[in-house]
């Protein structure tokens, strides 16, 4: 348990940090700082701190930076003061949901809000798929031999997808078998079709509904295959820490991996409140430099997870406040 006064001496100099990615001195934190004691003590309590493990030094004669250990007493501490009150820059995020056309497009522009305001990586995971309804199926005919099936769920997402037909349909026969489909699968759970394109033993003789019921069942499929909503690489690519693109690779590749995705998601669904996992507490080497806030919203089956992902190096602060908002704008999707 640190002393009030290590505690302040600790948040000063992440903040210093935080700001200018450069190591902090002592001499920089008494003259830019109001710490109620002398420049020596000052420097006598950033000795302690890195001997308890909470800073280290880059150099024998630089300033000193924070340690993983370090940023994690600093949030912890940030998070056990912090009332969830949103920062005055980040309110526009709660008018998304009133501007957005779609749920689609909810998604996009939370993202693209949230890697703005914060500098990082915005990551949207939507509500499983899997818990969604067909509300309608449109056919579109093209041609003779080609359709266009347009997916509506209930919760606002549109899936499209072209069906190329072995044998020529006239607009009536669109007509009919569009209306066979959707009568088939009407108010039934995305996830009672199988990879098969079975919606259970009902599928009838007619070759094209088979076909279309296929299809949907592969529509379906390659939604649920869909990766996040996912803005702002360039961000990270701008950070000192980034600012050589090998440093980065490691970063994509994890990303690339549906275990580390899925790992964010059980974390932010299985806590209230926000989740901070800084550097090694990511569980791998290749993330060992950044750090990832997330946060659940919905509720049920509807539960979707928006996270941050920057440098350790990030300023949580605000970083937990865009987070709040992104939350409070998706509310129940």
């Amino acid at each position: 348990m640190l002393s009030d006064r290590r505690q302040l001496v600790l948040r000063a100099l992440i903040e210093e940090y935080v700001s200018n990615a450069l190591p902090v001195g002592s001499r920089t934190l008494s003259e830019h700082y109001d710490l109620g004691c002398s420049s020596a003590t000052i420097r006598n309590e950033l000795s302690r701190l890195e001997e308890e493990g909470f800073l280290r030094q880059p150099h024998t004669s630089a300033g000193r930076i924070p340690t993983d250990l370090g940023y994690r007493v600093f949030v912890d501490d940030l998070l056990s003061h912090w009332d969830g009150a949103l920062h005055a820059d980040v309110e526009t995020l709660v008018e998304l949901r009133k501007a957005a056309s779609e749920l689609d497009d909810l998604f996009e522009r939370t993202s693209l809000a949230l890697t703005r305001l914060t500098d990082c990586l915005a990551l949207v995971l939507p509500p499983r798929m899997l818990a969604s309804h067909v509300k309608v199926v449109n056919l579109v005919p093209m041609t003779e031999h080609r359709l266009v099936m347009v997916v509506v769920t209930t919760e606002g997402t549109v899936l499209d997808r072209t069906v190329e037909v072995p044998q020529a349909v006239s607009a009536d026969d669109v007509m009919c078998v569009q209306e066979k489909v959707n009568n088939f699968v009407s108010l039934r759970h995305l996830d009672s079709i199988d990879d098969k394109g079975r919606l259970d033993a009902e599928i009838e003789s007619d070759p094209l509904f088979r076909q279309l019921v296929r299809e949907l069942s592969l529509c379906l499929s390659d939604q649920r295959r869909n990766r996040p909503y996912q803005l702002g690489m360039t961000n990270l690519m701008s950070q000192p820490e980034f600012s050589a693109s090998a440093s980065l690779l490691p970063i994509l590749s994890r990303l690339e991996d549906d275990t580390m995705l899925l790992k964010v998601f059980d974390d932010a669904v299985g806590q209230e409140g926000p989740v901070v996992r800084i550097g090694h507490e990511n569980g791998s080497q290749d993330l060992n430099g950044v750090s990832v806030v997330a946060s659940h919203f919905g509720e049920g089956d509807q539960m979707g997870v928006v996270a941050i992902l920057g440098p350790t190096r990030m300023n949580y602060s605000q970083v937990l406040s865009a987070v709040q908002a992104a939350k409070k704008a998706l509310g129940d999707v």
